[in-house]
């Protein structure tokens, strides 16, 4: 969850109207993050403190003896269900829960080991029988680890090396000794291609412009987040929930906490159970930079959500003298528009200082800083819910321990007092510093918070067709990609990688960006984004990429209004003003029975014409275009068989889950005839029918008839996308798949060209999905 949990909102809210009108009106007056944050700091009281701590209660990060037993119980589970993965990961759990030297840590490790051979990721496991031994195993088992260790040897010494972890042995390799400062917060890398330069306008802000024309498929720019926060559970794109494991393992107990590389050999954080990563580099790395703040903290900010932990975690990474340098532009240009007493002259630089939110500083600090925040935009209630769960948090993070900064606080009545101007005298600046900070990053990532986006494998890990969706494993803050705008219909694709796999492409940069990444890669590893042009781009041209609401996906009115409630813009892009434009048209244009002349992908079934939403009666019927019949049909009963379509496609996908494809096939030919009735080959859900039957013909070895549905399918997701979209390429690439498993030489030569180009246009000519198709062609042509 990206904002705080509900049951805080509902708290703050409450705090909100309780407040004296005029105060309220006060608060809602201040337009300075300082004054903001200062007025909520005093609003701050222990009630506030004790209420967070008993919402933390529900959020068990402290290590537990008994919940590792349990964690180890339910992996046992798996293990004799011989479901190694899921095994793994229970063991892993339970080694985050175990506490440091105990006997209930050297079982999870002994566990996870036994876990890991049958994985064949030999070297891991050899680890967990070191760490297992080192933490006290019973002697009366050792001879397990030791038979288990003979095993391993022999299999590595006869050259198997197994499957293995590749991420996590990438990483290894680079753990020999580590800093013991945190890694530089200017070691992030970023490039922007020649052709491309940063501008600004009153109307933009900064924005990035085609210098020159730049083709379809070149790399625009590389960058790499300031900081990120892994989203705990696992979400599918678009705000709908994925499918979990019964015991709820996401993405938080999947993934390096830092790097987001996927393990399933974590090393857990010595001081809680929530944060594990994938070396001992990472770890300490992450201690350095931020979690020696974090971790005692850790059932807080879970509370207080992934925004607030990420506005935080830029702040703690910048330092002090990074906010103190990034601050003192705006001090002067404050202090230059108030009188003073002595001369002009005593601040000569003041007389050509800009604006620093008009400049660009690289992937710098002063970059994320100088990021526009819209204060003035936001709601009073919005603002007092970020400002009082900042002020709540700083409290906390000020008592949780020593720090390097010296973030003390005065005594909590001083907390208390109801002077909002002056009764923080006793408190620190360096509170007052981070705090202000920390809340200008959190209005900030409003606007400009990327979701990390991976493509993750949805079906059976034995599955002839790979199938995957997207899933956000991480909000992040991108210097270089901040400097992007909106369109509903972006000129751009982006790839993120994550771990060791960053992506290959950086092999064509300038040799001075292959030095940098040479020479700070391990400072912050692998994560990093690449943004690529989805079609040709003219010089004088904006460089625009998608923030959510994408014209393929949503209707014009719904994206300008999520737009509108976020980012506080009303869209005009392409999209959006053609749309306009045309429903301009379609109402001078009209017949006399007011059709809108829009394509909604649904026959009337009468004469198979197409259906068209009425523009009279505020569109609560559907008219045949086809004027000899104007047959006319409800929204409501138009909706009624779609959603009965859905139905069987869920039924269908829960069959297929069972293993039971023959039955899922004999459901969805059923509603395909149905949905004949009254859907157009190009509607989305005749492609998600012709997919899911598709799957179904695949799993029972059926690859022609397979094939033959997944063709039909990419007709619908070429309508809806567009024949240069990356989600045809993903769709081809599996018509591929299936060509190839069913010895279809002549027609998987014929798909794999056109896979390769939408390959390489979005992801570039080094992707893995390429690496395989490479393999298949060879094998055809052989």
């Amino acid at each position: 969850m990206d904002l705080p949990s509900v049951q805080w909102q509902e708290h703050v809210s409450q705090k909100w109207t309780g407040l004296d009108p005029e105060f309220q009106e006060h608060f809602s007056s201040l337009t300075e993050i300082d004054d903001v944050f200062k007025c909520a700091l005093n609003l701050t009281t222990r009630d506030d403190l004790d209420f967070l701590h008993s919402l933390s209660a529900s959020y068990p990060v402290q290590k537990d003896t008994q919940q590792a037993a349990n964690c180890r119980e339910r992996g046992n589970g798996s293990f004799k269900n011989r479901d190694y993965t899921a095994a793994a990961l229970h063991y892993s759990q339970g080694v985050c829960f175990a506490p440091q030297s105990s006997e209930q840590l050297s079982l999870c490790y002994a566990n996870r080991s036994a876990a890991l051979y049958h994985l064949q990721h030999y070297q891991e496991c050899l680890d967990d029988i070191d760490k297992a031994q080192k933490n006290g195993y019973p002697s009366h088992l050792v001879h397990k680890l030791t038979d288990r260790r003979t095993l391993c040897l022999k299999h590595l010494s006869g050259g198997q090396q197994g499957k293995g972890d590749p991420n996590s042995q990438a990483l290894k390799n680079n753990e020999g000794p580590r800093r013991s400062q945190p890694p530089s917060a200017e070691h992030i890398t970023s490039w922007i291609c020649p052709q491309a330069s940063v501008s600004f306008s009153l109307e933009k802000g900064r924005h990035l412009v085609a210098a020159q024309r730049i083709a379809a498929g070149e790399m625009i720019l590389s960058d790499r987040p300031y900081s990120c926060v892994l989203i705990p559970g696992m979400q599918e794109v678009g705000g709908k929930s994925g499918e979990q494991d019964t015991v709820e393992l996401g993405t938080e107990h999947r993934c390096c906490h830092r790097c987001l590389t996927e393990t399933l050999s974590p090393v857990p954080c010595e001081g809680c159970s929530y944060s594990r990563y994938c070396s001992t580099g990472c770890q300490q790395d992450a201690w350095g930079e931020h979690h020696r703040w974090e971790c005692p903290l850790g059932a807080d900010l879970l509370v207080l959500g992934v925004m607030s932990q990420l506005a935080l975690r830029v702040a703690l990474k910048a330092g002090l003298k990074n906010i103190q340098m990034a601050r003192e532009p705006i001090r002067d240009e404050r202090t230059k528009s108030e009188p003073r007493k002595e001369s002009s002259e005593t601040y000569p630089c003041h007389a050509n200082q800009l604006d620093p939110s008009t400049s660009y500083y690289g992937d710098s600090y002063m970059t994320v800083f100088h990021l526009h925040h819209l204060l003035n935009r936001q709601s009073p209630a919005l603002r007092f819910l970020s400002a009082v769960t900042v002020a709540t948090l700083a409290s906390k993070l000020s008592k949780a321990g020593p720090l390097s900064w010296d973030l003390s606080v005065a005594s909590t009545a001083n907390c208390q007092s109801g002077d909002d101007e002056g009764g923080n005298a006793g408190q620190s600046e360096e509170l007052w510093l981070m705090g202000s900070a920390v809340l200008r990053h959190v209005l900030q990532l409003r606007c400009n918070t990327q979701a990390i986006v991976m493509l993750k494998d949805t079906g059976p890990a034995n599955s002839p067709v790979r199938s995957s969706r997207e899933i956000r494993v991480a909000s992040a803050i991108f210097p270089t990609l901040s400097l992007l705008n909106h369109s509903c219909c972006p000129n751009t694709s982006l790839v993120f990688s994550t771990g060791a796999n960053v992506d290959p492409s950086v092999s064509d940069l300038s040799a001075h960006l292959r030095e940098s990444v040479d020479e700070h890669g391990d400072a912050i590893p692998g994560v990093a984004v690449t943004v690529r042009a989805a079609s040709d781009i003219a010089a004088g041209q904006e460089i625009l990429h998608c923030y959510g609401p994408h014209s393929s996906r949503m209707a014009t009115q719904e994206r300008q209004r999520l737009l509108l409630e976020q980012y506080y813009f009303l869209c005009q892009c392409k999209a959006c003003t053609v749309t306009q434009e045309e429903a301009a048209e379609g109402r001078e244009q009209q017949s006399g029975s007011g059709v809108s002349q829009s394509k909604s992908g649904l026959l009337c079934c009468k004469c198979k014409g197409s259906l068209n939403k009425s523009s009279v009666d505020k569109g609560a019927a559907f008219i045949c275009s086809q004027s000899p019949c104007t047959h006319r049909t409800s929204s409501s009963e138009v909706s009624l068989r779609l959603q009965e379509i859905r139905v069987v496609l869920k039924r269908a996908g829960d069959l297929m889950e069972r293993d039971r494809p023959d039955e899922a096939l004999g459901l969805l030919n059923e509603v395909q005839c149905q949905a004949g009735q009254i859907l157009a080959e190009t509607h989305p859900l005749q492609g998600e029918l012709a997919d899911a039957m598709a799957r179904a013909c695949a799993t029972m070895g059926d690859w022609n008839n397979a094939a033959s549905h997944l063709e039909r399918s990419a007709v619908s997701i070429a309508s809806q996308y567009g024949d240069d979209s990356i989600e045809l390429g993903q769709q081809l690439f599996k018509l591929a798949q299936l060509h190839f498993n069913g010895g279809a030489r002549g027609p998987a030569l014929s798909v794999i060209p056109k896979v390769r180009r939408l390959l390489c246009l979005h992801r570039g000519p080094h992707c893995l999905e390429l690496q395989e198709l490479q393999a298949m062609e060879d094998c055809l042509r052989r």
